[in-house]
């Protein structure tokens, strides 16, 4: 798994956004909340502990679920780390609007 952890893939069609992630053991991102999309998590090796709204969730390789939009959640890599793919409805492009 990479040392340092984070997106080692992506990808994007005009309605999908695809991200594979990497965590070595105990790392993975903060809790945050998405509230603008649904997404879709799937654990190719490893294992991680998902934690939405509170709610702890084992993921082990071949695993998937989906994390509504508007959930708290933080993921944290378990002993040998995790690989995992997420991917949601595409984001539309960084917008400027005058003032």
């Amino acid at each position: 798994m990479a040392a340092a952890g984070g997106p080692v893939w992506g990808a994007a069609s005009a309605d999908l956004n695809a991200t594979l992630l990497e965590w070595p053991a105990g790392k993975g991102p903060a809790e945050h909340v998405n509230d603008e999309r649904d997404v879709l998590y799937i654990v190719v090796a490893g294992s991680a502990t998902l934690t939405v709204d509170g709610a702890p969730r084992e993921l082990g390789a071949g695993e998937a679920t989906i994390v509504d939009k508007g959930s708290r959640r933080a993921l944290a890599a378990g002993p040998d780390g995790v690989r995992y793919l997420t991917a949601h409805v595409r984001r539309e492009g960084l917008r400027l609007k005058r003032f």
